[in-house]
């Protein structure tokens, strides 16, 4: 039977995969798995949580509440938040579990349940296996006024909003940094719609904002980080300083400078990484970056005197890689942006007021990405592929070296088998896009001919 968990919590088709009955179940679990685990203070636990805009989300949350207080747990339900807005509160609340059901940059038919210890945490791997391996197991119902209470806390919202607005200031040295900044802010139909543009009004900005009316059906649908034409002709419509684009729930953020031109994770992590070490905060002078981040971001960090380290794809692992190091700021190339001393997780509000801070303090957008020159990268999907020989058959990894020996310094080739798919990913970087696409589409056809059935 499949792993449950993901990488991103449980993830699927709403009331198909992701059902009422497998939020209650989910939620009991959790919760008995955590006091097990000594997870809970002293006093009776608490939990927090929130939703993105699907409406799937309605119902799901309703039920992850009731399974929660059906084990003895009080919840605040924060409503519509972002995710690391849901972090925030868990932490500032000193909850001892927070719950965020969204399903991200997905499409609304899916949606997902994920879970934060207390500090606003995700879970690691072993305890997420300890709770699906709990699902469906006997239980002591508590009874009477042992039973949890489920209370309505949506004012939660302004005190992320706060928290925002504190820590660009405290980023920036001033109390309104971005004042004089005009932003286009796509807020996707998703749960930034109402505290991203709040926060980076409150912090100065002059906001324009578009596709922030949600109806539980449009998230994600045609607008925000994975679609950014919107943005991109908004911004030119405005004659705006930059535009930026959140996912669903808001844990990235992808930009594009005055012109329109996109502005990805990558160029944001290198402009924030020089920003942070010139003030030095980047801890030990280091970026964690994914493997999948371009060579044009190593060259440019190297160019700066800033170490990378590398982690696996996906933000939880970008976050133990950062954990384990005490570093200060990691990210992923899709636009999880993760600054430790104002956020446990990718917060894609908080990227966008400290991008508008520097182009405040230090000029365009696009003026301070010159700096950091992305390589061309071509990215091919091979469906059907048998993953375990990815690293094993010889005429695949000889095709490898030999693309990898003609690229030289001036390229990259990355093959990553897919985590929750039967698909292997090559990745190609090269000096030219007719380079890049010409080894990757020759790299595929290897791996569809060795690996595929």
């Amino acid at each position: 039977m499949p792993r449950l968990f993901g990488t991103d919590g449980v993830r699927g088709l709403a009331n198909r995969d992701i059902t009422a009955e497998l939020a209650v179940d989910l939620a009991v679990a959790a919760a008995h798995v955590l006091a097990q685990r000594g997870e809970f203070s002293g006093h009776r636990p608490r939990a927090i949580v929130g939703r993105d805009t699907r409406v799937s989300g309605q119902f799901l949350s309703a039920a992850v509440s009731s399974g929660l207080a059906s084990a003895g747990i009080d919840v605040l339900d924060v409503g519509v938040l972002p995710t690391p807005g849901i972090a925030h509160v868990t932490a500032a609340m000193d909850a001892d579990i927070g719950v965020v059901i969204s399903a991200s940059h997905n499409p609304m038919p899916d949606n997902g349940i994920k879970f934060f210890a207390r500090g606003g945490h995700k879970l690691d791997d072993a305890v997420e296996e300890t709770i699906e391996a709990q699902i469906g197991e006997s239980w002591q119902r508590p009874l009477g006024a042992d039973v949890g209470t489920i209370s309505d806390a949506s004012a939660m919202g302004e005190r992320y909003v706060n928290h925002l607005v504190g820590a660009v200031a405290t980023f920036a040295g001033e109390a309104h940094p971005l004042t004089g900044v005009t932003l286009v802010v796509d807020a996707a139909h998703g749960a930034a719609s109402v505290v991203g543009a709040a926060a980076l009004t409150a912090a100065g900005a002059t906001v324009h904002l578009i596709n922030a009316s949600p109806d539980g059906y449009n998230i994600n649908d045609g607008v925000g980080s994975t679609h950014l034409g919107p943005l991109q002709a908004a911004v030119v419509e405005h004659s705006a300083d930059m535009g930026v684009a959140f996912d669903g729930d808001a844990d990235r953020c992808l930009a594009v400078d005055h012109e329109g031109e996109v502005v990805n994770g990558d160029a944001i992590m290198g402009l924030l990484a020089l920003a942070m070490n010139s003030k030095g905060s980047l801890y030990h002078s280091t970026l964690v970056a994914t493997v999948m981040s371009n060579l044009g971001l190593h060259r440019a960090m190297r160019d700066a005197g800033i170490d990378i380290v590398e982690s696996a794809v996906g933000d939880r692992y970008v976050l133990e890689a950062m954990r384990e190091g005490g570093f200060t700021l990691g990210g992923e190339q899709s636009g999880h942006i993760i600054v430790s001393d104002y956020s446990t997780t990718g917060d894609g509000v908080l990227t966008a007021l400290l991008l508008g801070a520097q182009v405040k303090a230090a000029g365009s957008l696009r003026d301070q990405c010159a700096t950091i020159h992305v390589l061309p990268q071509v990215l091919i999907n091979v469906p059907g592929a048998d993953r375990s020989k990815v690293n094993t058959d010889r005429i695949l990894q000889d095709a490898v070296a030999a693309a990898r020996k003609e690229l030289g310094d001036n390229g990259r080739v990355l093959l990553r088998s897919s985590g929750t798919e039967p698909l292997v990913r090559v990745m190609v970087e090269a000096s030219t896009k007719e380079d890049a696409e010409r080894h990757a589409e020759a790299l595929a056809a290897v791996v569809a001919d060795r690996l595929c059935s």
